[in-house]
């Protein structure tokens, strides 16, 4: 581990401390939050009795779908976008307004459209998640040398060849944060829309949770969306730096 990881390590583990204590002198209400330890506990305790199982699964597939259709939807129409200036002009000013929009608004109409299952957790998850990658997608392809774009056409490469093994590969470095985006606002898109509407999943036992005002259940499910999260943005950084190593980019 590095010197920066280990400072990180050392200041959450204080903040944790310190939650901890704060829960256990009664200065946070238990009514208001439980301590780190008894959330852990909780979260043990549903393991051991086979609750997660079903809603664990739900909820991962729709992340793990949505988070592949937000990347492959957002690097192809970056891309895209990239290759035709004069659609570049009209459409940059709502890629930037876009996370302004109550995207929320349209779950309604995909669970009409598309039934109550999980295609709209999918969809609203993956609509989230789109732009923020396509956005990092046009700002990678703005960054490779145009030697090699030269290159793909003096090798007279049609546009998908040239996206596929010249724009791609070069842009890799720089698509990470576009990836990372993705995933966090897919995961986000999710686990709220499962909030709002759904059958199963994390979010929905959440929610119940919380409506019955079973505390301990609610925040031991936190800390396992806490610890998804964690492990996957963990896994993101670890691949990121070695992308960066292997291009000379770190």
């Amino acid at each position: 581990m590095t010197r920066v990881g280990i400072i990180r390590l050392i200041l959450v583990s204080a903040f944790v401390a310190v939650v901890e204590l704060a829960c256990r002198t009664g200065i946070i209400d238990p009514f208001t939050m439980i301590a780190p330890s008894a959330m852990a506990a909780s979260l043990a305790g549903l393991i051991e009795d086979g609750k997660l199982g079903a809603d664990l699964a739900f909820t991962l597939t729709n992340m793990a779908a949505s988070i592949a259709l937000a990347v492959v939807a957002g690097f192809v129409s970056g891309a895209v976008i990239h290759a035709l200036p004069r659609l570049r002009r009209v459409v940059d000013p709502l890629l930037a307004a876009y996370y302004a929009v109550p995207t929320f608004v349209f779950y309604p109409l995909l669970v009409v459209i598309l039934g109550l299952n999980r295609l709209p957790l999918i969809v609203i998850g993956a609509m989230f998640g789109t732009v923020g990658m396509a956005v990092n997608t046009i700002d990678g392809i703005d960054r490779i040398p145009r030697v090699l774009i030269k290159t793909a056409s003096a090798y007279r490469m049609d546009p998908i060849r040239a996206v596929l093994l010249i724009k791609l590969p070069a842009a890799t470095p720089h698509l990470f944060t576009g990836v990372k985006l993705a995933v966090t606002y897919s995961m986000i898109g999710v686990v709220a829309g499962e909030f709002i509407l759904s059958m199963a999943g994390l979010g929905r036992s959440i929610a119940f949770a919380y409506n019955d005002l079973d505390n301990t259940t609610m925040y031991g499910l936190l800390l396992l969306l806490l610890s998804i999260t964690t492990a996957v943005n963990v896994l993101l950084n670890y691949a990121e730096q070695r992308v960066y190593r292997r291009w000379g980019c770190a």
